[in-house]
């Protein structure tokens, strides 16, 4: 992105700015700050980093708190400057005191009605597994391993039952607090891309380790364990304990978050990092 896309004219104290961030979530106890916990979490880090640039406390709130582990291509955030910065000293500034896993790609003003997650109209992942004889070394904790041979294609007509408004009780953790296992999946796709099997799917909202249960019943499915039935099946029982193991948060990326046009956010693209897996 060039630097005419980073206003250097500063934003008046209060303007509330969306932001792009990518992080390898390998050596974070997941985005959401653990008070008293010696694993730093994304959160905790990047606020550090805007304190910097700010020289006073700044807040963040995201799109999607994603677990121990789990990466993010397009994580978006939003916070209200409490000083006045430019676009480019925020990007940029915030970068220079960040770790070399976590990045900032883009800071806009937006209207103060905007919230990174109940403005959100979906969030889209993506569920890597390496399917391959051994585990691969270069891409420790950037895929999730499967010795044996997947399906792909039977995985992906499995995931076709998930599709819709449904209750998700089977796929929920039992820690998670949401106030409703009900989520409408839009997208769901499974395919193979060489050596990788890939899962993309995008709902309005997940549940906790939703994706991840989900990948674990596909697993089962394309290595033949399960039949494609047992997807439908599992949603009708409504039970967790029914379903396959939770899959590794290694391999789990947020990759995309949609909003409304009227907030007019830079369009991501997909990335060098998943491209280079993907090739």
């Amino acid at each position: 992105m060039a630097d005419r896309n980073f206003p250097a004219e500063p934003l008046p104290a209060g303007t509330r700015l969306a932001c792009r961030i990518e992080y390898h979530g390998g050596s974070y106890r997941g985005w959401q700050s653990q008070p008293g916990d010696a694993i730093p979490t994304v959160q905790d880090t990047l606020e550090r980093a805007l304190a910097s640039v700010a020289d006073t406390a700044v807040r963040v709130h995201c799109a999607g708190r994603t677990d121990t582990g789990v990466h993010a291509h397009c994580q978006i955030v939003h916070f209200d400057a409490p000083v006045p910065r430019s676009s480019k000293s925020w990007v940029f500034g915030t970068n220079a005191n960040l770790p070399s896993t976590i990045r900032m790609h883009w800071a806009v003003p937006v209207p103060a009605d905007f919230h990174a997650r109940f403005a959100a109209q979906s969030r889209s992942y993506r569920y890597l597994i390496a399917n391959v004889p051994v585990k691969p070394a270069l891409l420790d904790g950037m895929v999730t391993w499967h010795r044996n041979p997947l399906d792909a294609a039977r995985m992906h007509e499995a995931a076709q039952q998930l599709l819709g408004e449904r209750d998700f009780s089977a796929f929920r953790a039992a820690s998670c607090q949401s106030s409703s296992p009900m989520r409408n999946v839009s997208r769901v796709g499974v395919y193979r891309a060489g050596d990788l099997v890939v899962l993309d799917i995008t709902a309005n909202a997940f549940l906790h380790h939703m994706v991840r249960n989900i990948a674990g019943a596909l697993i089962a499915i394309g290595d033949g364990r399960q039949e494609p039935h047992w997807i439908a099946q599992l949603l009708a029982q409504g039970d967790r304990s029914c379903a396959a193991e939770t899959a590794p948060a290694a391999g789990l990326y947020l990759a995309a978050v949609a909003y409304p046009e009227q907030f007019s956010l830079p369009v991501t693209p997909p990335g060098p990092a998943l491209s280079v897996l993907l090739s």
